[in-house]
């Protein structure tokens, strides 16, 4: 599939199968998600991968929305460098892209992933961070459930490209 297929038919997958992730398929999905572009090439970011039934329900739980059941969930974190925070809000610019190239990345290995925002929400940002057991300066940024779609997956790529949303000036 090349890269443009991949762009334009990749979908929200929110029904999965129990079918485990093969680990060189968590490994690519890490290392597409470190490919992502990072301003001044800071590469702000701890990912914790959620495997375990206790912890997977804590990470449930503390959404308010997005309880999915996956093998996996991905946390994208921003964390401080050297133990400073950093002075612009870039990082957020930094782990879009990196949620990106994860859901992409699921979608060209065959797996289904949805994203549900846990930034800028203090309050999700608290309890994910307590569910996951990030230390202090780690934060939580998203939470993307990843697995084989099921069979009951109905999900449907959408066309969003629209004419009115583009200016040439």
């Amino acid at each position: 599939m090349d890269a443009i297929e991949n762009i334009m038919s990749r979908k929200s997958v929110r029904s999965f199968s129990d079918k485990p992730i093969e680990e060189e398929k968590i490994e690519a999905l890490m290392k597409a998600a470190m490919s992502a572009p990072s301003a001044m090439n800071r590469q702000p970011w701890e990912f914790y991968i959620v495997k375990s039934k206790e912890k997977k329900q804590a990470v449930i739980d503390a959404m308010p929305f997005g309880k999915y059941k996956s093998p996996i969930i991905i946390i994208p974190c921003t964390k401080e460098i050297n133990g400073i925070p950093l002075a612009h809000d870039l990082m957020y610019c930094d782990l879009g892209a990196a949620t990106e190239n994860i859901l992409l990345a699921a979608h060209a290995l065959g797996l289904g992933a949805v994203w549900c925002a846990v930034y800028p929400g203090k309050e999700k940002i608290k309890n994910i961070k307590k569910a996951i057991g990030a230390p202090i300066g780690v934060n939580p940024y998203s939470a993307i459930y990843v697995g084989y779609p099921s069979e009951e997956d109905n999900s449907k790529v959408k066309d969003k490209y629209k004419d009115k949303n583009i200016k040439v000036i």
